[in-house]
């Protein structure tokens, strides 16, 4: 009797095994190269603490001015993923319809805004890379070739007239000495074609390094979590000040240029999971 109890307690553990090793060999098989998934999760925070909550968190600059955000929105598209040998996977390149994404603060779910991303080769993934805004080589595709986005666009308040383009970035609030109490408005974006306008672009590309590689497989959908810090916003490589002569910007001035490149260092990735 004992021996027959071994003997099927033995049998269930090499069964057991067997499928566990089929399963580990299908999920690393070379020969699928089925496409994957890929989740981003954008958090906004102050100091690299997340979860801005609209018209209550309130952050000290280095200037010592109290502010919050009423509104928080920002848009990021060109999405690309960068491999273990450096060769990149563009997410619908330069196709705002497929490929931009507005990120609302109002739209967090417990303090996070989710990205979807479908149809990724399979790979190792070590970086992200991104723009915040949307590129003069799309905008000049023309209306027709963006009709989708811009349409979200204009219902998100993410735009002015189609000849001023897209906003890029719109922080609205209040700031103060001792407490927040004036408000301020700064949307950036371009103006139009730069080029023909003369004006500054400022759209901008990020680029950020994954502290764990993102494996996507047809059974696994990484998911990447990048923290926004907008302490950037005034206390970036340019400290800035609020004052009645910028409070109330909208486009491409030197203030908001500013704002842009202080900006463009708000975000790293916190941690990836391979799920």
């Amino acid at each position: 009797m004992k021996i027959y109890k071994f003997l099927s307690l033995l049998f269930i553990a090499l069964t057991l095994f067997s499928f566990s090793a089929c399963s580990n060999r299908d999920d690393d098989n070379p020969q699928d190269t089925t496409p994957g998934n890929l989740q981003i999760k954008f958090e906004n925070g102050f100091n690299n603490l997340g979860d801005i909550v609209l018209n209550q968190t309130t952050q000290t600059s280095l200037q010592g001015q109290k502010h919050n955000f009423s509104t928080l929105k920002y848009v990021v598209s060109n999405i690309a993923l960068i491999d273990e040998s450096g060769n990149e996977f563009k997410y619908n390149e330069n196709n705002p319809d497929k490929g931009a994404f507005i990120i609302d603060q109002a739209d967090a779910v417990a303090g996070i805004v989710y990205l979807n991303l479908e149809g990724i080769p399979k790979n190792n993934y070590k970086k992200i890379k991104f723009g915040l805004g949307i590129s003069q080589k799309a905008y000049l595709l023309g209306q027709d070739g963006q009709a989708e986005f811009w349409t979200k666009a204009k219902q998100k308040g993410m735009s002015w007239s189609w000849a001023a383009g897209y906003v890029f970035v719109k922080l609205e609030g209040k700031y103060g000495t001792g407490s927040p109490t004036t408000e301020f408005m700064n949307h950036t974006g371009n103006m139009g074609n730069v080029t023909a306008n003369n004006t500054p672009d400022l759209y901008r590309e990020i680029t950020l390094n994954l502290p764990t590689t993102a494996r996507v497989t047809a059974q696994i959908r990484p998911s990447v979590h990048i923290l926004a810090d907008l302490n950037q916003f005034l206390s970036g490589d340019k400290q800035l000040m609020l004052t009645t002569a910028n409070d109330m910007m909208m486009g491409s001035s030197q203030h908001l240029a500013d704002v842009t490149n202080n900006l463009t260092k708000m975000f790293k990735v916190d941690h990836v999971h391979n799920d």
